[in-house]
């Protein structure tokens, strides 16, 4: 088709979809014709996956008489047609019932077909097989892996992947034939289709070593259980058959970056790759190698100051799209350090004037973060200059890097409030302009004396503000802030316009903004304010009209204190526990639960201090961007959550363990530890471990994870043996079944002592094996099995298991309002091989606390101290103040603990694990 007809047909068409019925029946008729005209069903083909690629479906009867229909275009030896139907093969085979009918057309072609539709037939043939079939075509399959044509070999490995979920074992026997297609030469055949109407043949590329991607990627899952193998295969690529194509590097380079996340232990033993990684002669081996190295925290500074050399000559290099990945990783990177990044603010003054944008964008908004006060005004000033001509992405960007430098220069919060101002009235979405407010909002909140004139800027905002939600946000804070400023009466003004001119949602916040000058104490406002809310009560809204009759009877009142708790409430319910709790009491059961009233007094509650505490931290927190293998983090990578999350965890296991009649027995649950891993991950058996604390039993639950895919356990439990005989075993839940790749818990009660009595218990896993026939899934019948053990790590009772973590606004107080105090010297080890940062989130999970004033993040790495807060089940509070120092002796740790209970104090601060 050529060029002029195929957009012809494309503006007739564009838009609509053919309609399916008639494809249906003119793609029935047309292959099933004798003579086959090639050009009529090479266009009803292209209307076929037209529909399928736009989502649409057949019955299974109609796809199956597609399918069959179009396998008999193999008949017909014309290539483009044969192309074509192998497109739609591969979308109809999910549809279709018989499919493997046409697996002996596929394999004619791919053992003696054109080399045109060789690779679409692999892929097809992908398609066609499951489990049970696969052995018939691997032979095939393994040749065209090794096969001398790229594209050939490409199209079997990556058919591979899709093999993997269906037959992994069989796909596993390949693993010599992907070792060979990495290591082997491939070129690009000179035939008639790669030949170049101008240039011939000599002009176009050999050879691209794609190949040498799909194949690592192959290799890489099929030695993903083996930390062993997959560390000969980097050394192998890496040194004694370097890798030719950059896709395949970058793609060993995030294995490395993921074997160091998931064990921190082998970043020296990894990081000899790295220099010739950033010394490569590709950009993007360079960019990768770079940002594995900063984005992960256990490279030394002067293994990380080579990245960032590596970027900073890459920030001059021609090429724009590498330009902009430079700058965009040292722009990450500033929003944590900024100080490693000062060496490249010479190259990043050059990039101001870069003729694109997204790059002089990204140079600008790196150079706030690590500007100081005297270049502030200039790169403001340079940056609204081009404001208009960048995307609203961008734009946020930009207001984000705005707000830090507000933060850190405080002098300067009037220029870029004005920056802002101005911004603020520009064309934007919502997001853009949500922006903007959230920075206005942390600058009055962190830099007090901007309040007033920020609160005038939002003023004059919310007087032509398009978003309901955003003029709701700026009314809440006008009622929050305005009544401390010292002209209260100029906002009053300007929020009860929006009850006379805006909607009803706006309308009713307004009416609750204005109610709480009233609680100011002035006579005269508060007169004023009555006057106003009285003009709602005649509002056409059943909501404005109860607010503003609420908020006249509460200030009608001699009790200001009530008028406080309803109109400015100083805590919040955790509305996600609430939601919770009200549909497990409207969905019980037992109707005459409903004789007792709801208690509200077992929901938690947040001060509002709290609440934009944990608010401001999510907003603030850096977001590192992952690498295409992501990995679930280990326990100490797992940071605390926060109350609420955790509050909605602690329901969880109440509700789980309530449904177990012994368990429900023995009353509420006072806490549950955060998940314990008592194996590794790439074990046959994946054993985790969570504890519950009863009043007077400790019920473990052991959740066993069963990888093998051919074997299948029964009478799974768990032989706990504790070495403390004040624990006493009261039952063990053992599970009957636990089939393959399947997963299940075990649960086992003691009896625990009074107060908080340590314990280690030795943990074995018991079993009987069942082979699995892999084609019904299931153990051939009257197979008794063999019966077998598997020791697992031991699990201890910590005085963190009886700790909850808590917060609290102000930590100086809390502590020294506690008067019992223990403190405890101890000596971690090597601090050559311990990383500061895991040492502080390890601490954080032992002793079941929350950190407060940020101190979880590890700011130098010599000294660090972390402040920890919480109370224990019988409800006393304990306070912790850790200090962390590296030197010449090891890692010491000085451990000071107050509590309300002297031996909780004790046993805190004198256990380390």
């Amino acid at each position: 088709m050529s060029t002029h007809t195929y957009k012809k047909f494309e503006d007739i068409d564009s838009g609509t979809l053919p309609d399916k019925m008639t494809v249906y029946q003119e793609c029935l008729q047309a292959f099933n014709a004798s003579p086959i005209h090639a050009k009529r069903c090479r266009l009803l083909l292209s209307r076929l996956l037209r529909l399928l690629y736009a989502g649409e479906t057949f019955p299974k009867t109609e796809a199956t008489n597609l399918f069959f229909s179009t396998s008999k275009l193999f008949h017909h030896n014309d290539s483009s047609l044969r192309q074509l139907v192998y497109l739609a093969i591969k979308e109809l085979c999910s549809l279709s019932d018989d499919i493997l009918m046409a697996t002996a057309s596929i394999m004619k072609d791919i053992q003696g077909g054109d080399i045109l539709y060789k690779p679409n037939a692999v892929r097809t043939l992908a398609r066609v097989l499951d489990g049970s079939t696969i052995h018939a075509a691997e032979r095939a399959m393994k040749n065209c892996v090794v096969d001398k044509n790229p594209n050939v070999s490409s199209a079997a490995l990556v058919s591979s992947y899709h093999l993997l979920p269906v037959a992994k074992d069989v796909v596993r026997r390949w693993t010599n034939e992907t070792q060979e297609a990495i290591s082997s030469n491939k070129v690009f055949p000179q035939t008639q289709y790669n030949m170049h109407e101008h240039y011939g043949a000599n002009k176009l590329l050999t050879a691209t070593y794609t190949y040498q991607y799909h194949a690592l990627g192959l290799l890489y899952h099929l030695r993903d259980h083996d930390k062993m193998a997959l560390m000969k295969m980097i050394q192998q690529f890496n040194t004694q058959q370097p890798l030719k194509s950059s896709l395949a590097t970058v793609q060993l380079i995030r294995y490395v970056g993921k074997l160091i996340e998931e064990d921190s232990n082998l970043t020296q033993t990894l990081w000899p790759f790295f220099p010739g990684w950033l010394k490569h002669k590709s950009d993007m081996v360079e960019l990768e190698a770079a940002k594995t190295i900063l984005s992960l925290p256990k490279f030394l500074p002067e293994q990380q100051m080579q990245a960032i050399n590596t970027l900073q000559t890459l920030l001059s290099v021609p090429r724009t799209v590498t330009r902009f990945a430079a700058v965009r990783i040292l722009n990450k990177i500033a929003m944590k350090s900024p100080e490693k990044i000062m060496v490249c603010n010479l190259e990043l003054e050059s990039l101001i004037n870069d003729s694109n944008r997204s790059v002089s964008t990204y140079a600008i908004t790196t150079l706030l973060k690590t500007g100081n006060s005297e270049n502030v005004d200039r790169l403001v000033k340079t940056i609204s200059g081009f404001m208009d001509d960048i995307s609203d992405e961008f734009k946020i960007i930009v207001i984000d890097a705005i707000k830090t430098l507000s933060l850190k220069f405080p002098d300067k919060h009037k220029s870029m409030l004005n920056f802002l101002n101005d911004v603020l009235r520009d064309e934007g979405g919502f997001n853009f302009k949500n922006a903007i407010i959230e920075a206005i909002f942390d600058i009055i909140k962190f830099i007090p004396q901007s309040r007033e004139l920020a609160l005038e800027m939002l003023c004059e905002f919310i007087e032509d503000c398009e978003y309901t939600e955003l003029a709701v946000r700026v009314l809440h804070l006008l009622g929050e802030e305005g009544p401390k400023t010292s002209n209260p009466t100029l906002y009053i003004r300007h929020i009860y316009n929006r009850v006379v001119l805006e909607n009803s949602i706006v309308r009713s916040s307004a009416v609750i903004a204005l109610s709480k000058f009233a609680l100011i104490g002035n006579d005269s406002i508060t007169k004023s304010i009555k006057i106003l809310l009285e003009r709602c009560l005649q509002d056409v809204d059943d909501e404005v009209r109860d607010r503003a009759a609420l908020s006249l009877k509460l200030l009608s009142t001699k009790d200001i204190e009530q008028a406080k708790d309803f109109i400015a409430p100083t805590f919040k319910y955790s509305l996600p526990v609430l939601e919770q709790q009200l549909a497990l009491y409207v969905n019980n059961p037992d109707k005459e639960h409903f004789v007792h009233p709801f208690d509200i007094k077992a929901i938690p509650t947040m001060t509002e201090e709290e609440a934009k505490a944990a608010e401001f931290k999510e907003k603030t927190t850096i977001y590192d961007e992952p690498t295409a293998q992501t990995h679930e983090s280990s326990p100490e990578e797992e940071k605390v959550p926060d109350s609420t999350k955790l509050a909605l965890l602690q329901q969880q296991y109440a509700q789980e363990l309530g449904a177990i009649p012994e368990i429900a027995a023995y009353g509420r649950l006072l806490h549950s530890s955060a998940v314990v891993e008592l194996t590794e991950k790439e074990t046959e058996f994946v054993v985790t471990a969570v504890k519950h604390i009863f009043e007077k039993y400790v019920v473990i639950q052991y959740n066993v994870q069963n990888t093998l895919t051919e074997i299948q356990l029964e009478d799974v439990s768990i032989v706990a043996q504790p070495d403390n005989e004040d624990y006493t075993e009261e039952f063990l839940m053992p599970l009957d079944v636990l089939k393959a790749g399947s997963s299940g818990s075990i649960y086992v009660s003691f009896s625990r002592p009074e107060g908080i009595v340590p314990a280690v218990f030795g943990n074995t896993l018991s079993y009987t094996t069942k082979d699995v026939d892999p084609s019904t899934g299931e153990p051939a019948e009257g197979e008794e099995g063999f019966p077998d053990e598997y020791q697992v790590e031991d699990l201890s009772i910590v005085p963190g298991d009886y700790v909850v973590p808590a917060f609290t606004g102000n930590f100086t107080h809390a502590w020294d309002e506690l008067q019992n105090e223990s403190v405890a010297v101890f000596n971690l080890g090597d601090a050559a091989t311990m990383d500061l940062q895991d040492v502080v989130l390890k601490l954080i999970k032992t002793m079941s606390m929350m950190p407060v004033e940020s101190t979880d993040v590890v700011a130098s790495s010599s000294s660090h101290t972390l402040k920890l807060y919480g109370k224990s089940i019988g409800g006393d509070k304990i306070a912790a103040i850790v200090r962390l120092a590296s030197s010449s002796k090891g890692m010491m740790m000085k451990s000071q603990v107050r509590s309300s209970d002297a031996e909780l104090s004790e046993l805190v601060a004198n256990y380390v694990e």
